[in-house]
C-alpha cells in the first residue's frame, strides 16, 4: 500500500461526505476541510461552488463573511464546517471558554449551524479534553426542540482518530469507522461522551491510488495558493 499522510486520509473522509452538495463554504484556517472539498470537486467533475473564506485573492465575498451569512440565510449553502474547543455527545460546540481560558468567540457559528443545510464537525485532536460529556458553554447547539426554525444541523464528526455520524432522532453519535492505527478501545478511552458502535469497528478506508494522484497534483496546486505552509508540510 502506498504511504499517505494523515492529512490525506482526513481529506478523503471529507470528500466522501460531500454527497450531492452544490455549494460548500469553508471558514478561515481550515486547510484539511478545504483539501477534502477540492478533492471531491476533482473526483466527480460536477459543478460544485466552493466558497473559501481563507482565499488570499479573488474571494467572492467582497464584504467578508456578511455575504456568506446572507447566502446561508437564503438556503444557498449546502454544507459548512465547524470546530470547537469542546464538542459534546449532543453535537453542541463551545468556542467561548473552557478550562478557565477565554477564546475569541463564536462569531457566526450559531447562525451557520442553523442556516447551512449540513454541517461537518471537524477537530483533529481526539481527547477527553476536546470531546467532553457536556460543553462548558454552548456556542452553537447540535439540535433544537420542536417549534424552533432550523434548516440544518450536524452530519458527522471527524477527528484525527475516527469518523462519527450523527443520528438525528437519537440525538447521539454513532461510530462509523476508526482510522488505521487506532482501535475501538482507543476511541472509547479517548472520548468523553458515550456513542453507539458495532461490536467490531470498521476501519476507515485508506486513500485510493486515484485520490492520491489528485491530492498531490491538482488539489495540492489549489491548496498551496491559499495555505502554502500546509501544502509545503504535507506534499513538498
Amino acid at each position: 500500500m502506498e504511504p499517505y499522510a494523515r492529512e490525506e486520509l482526513l481529506a478523503c473522509c471529507i470528500a466522501r461526505l460531500i454527497g450531492d452538495a452544490r455549494h460548500v463554504a469553508i471558514g478561515a484556517a481550515s486547510p484539511i476541510p478545504a483539501t477534502g472539498v477540492f478533492l471531491s470537486n476533482f473526483l466527480h467533475q460536477k459543478p460544485l461552488r466552493i466558497s473559501l473564506l481563507h482565499k488570499r485573492s479573488g474571494n467572492p465575498f467582497t464584504e467578508g463573511s456578511r455575504e456568506l451569512f446572507d447566502l446561508a440565510g437564503q438556503g444557498r449553502i449546502d454544507l459548512f464546517f465547524l470546530g470547537g474547543a469542546q464538542i459534546d455527545g449532543e453535537a453542541n460546540i463551545n468556542l467561548v471558554q473552557a478550562e478557565g481560558k477565554r477564546f475569541p468567540g463564536s462569531f457566526g457559528s450559531a447562525f451557520m449551524y442553523f442556516a447551512a443545510g449540513r454541517t461537518i464537525l471537524f477537530r483533529e485532536e481526539h481527547s477527553k479534553r476536546v470531546l467532553v460529556p457536556r460543553v462548558e458553554f454552548i456556542s452553537a447547539p447540535g439540535w433544537s426542540p420542536p417549534g424552533v426554525e432550523r434548516r440544518g444541523g450536524p452530519q458527522a464528526l471527524l477527528t484525527g482518530k475516527a469518523l462519527f455520524l450523527w443520528q438525528k432522532d437519537q440525538r447521539r453519535f454513532r461510530l462509523e469507522s476508526v482510522h488505521p492505527g487506532n482501535t475501538l478501545d482507543d476511541i472509547v478511552k479517548s472520548t468523553g461522551f458515550g456513542f453507539d458502535h458495532q461490536a467490531a469497528a470498521n476501519t476507515t478506508a485508506a486513500p485510493s491510488a486515484g485520490e492520491l494522484v489528485l491530492l498531490r497534483s491538482l488539489v495540492a496546486k489549489e491548496i498551496s495558493a491559499n495555505y502554502p505552509e500546509f501544502a509545503a508540510r504535507v506534499w513538498l
